[in-house]
């Protein structure tokens, strides 16, 4: 199985580094960023296979950063974090509740298996 390597954008430094080491034992690479500049600066340097954003992300900022990804062509999939499982996000790809791990590795797999087999986003 190839390397996925994650970019985890997140403003609360404290569930950053959480949910990194939880990606990391599960076998992802991660790289964590801190702001949505420095996320966009890593965009533009390097090939994710996946973009992880926390809900300590002011929604605006999600939304800013999704369309700046989007504008630039990247098919990149874009998993937004919710506080709660009721807490939507539309424009984004797919939306967690923070709490289920089990539900949140489910659904990580399915889009690491779609974007694997060429699947539209």
């Amino acid at each position: 199985m190839p390397l996925t390597i994650v970019l985890a954008v997140g403003l609360d430094q404290w569930l950053l580094e959480t949910r990194s080491l939880v990606l990391r034992s599960a076998g992802y690479m991660v790289v964590p960023v801190s702001s949505v500049k420095e996320a966009v600066d890593r965009i533009d340097a390097g090939d994710f296979d996946l973009i992880v954003l926390s809900y300590s992300i002011p929604a605006k900022d999600r939304e800013h950063l999704t369309c700046l990804i989007r504008a630039s062509g990247a098919l990149t999939p874009i998993v937004s974090i919710t506080e709660t499982f009721s807490q939507h996000d539309a424009f984004l790809n797919a939306t967690l509740d923070e709490n289920d791990t089990h539900e949140f590795f489910a659904d990580l797999r399915e889009i690491l298996s779609k974007s694997t087999n060429g699947t539209a986003y």
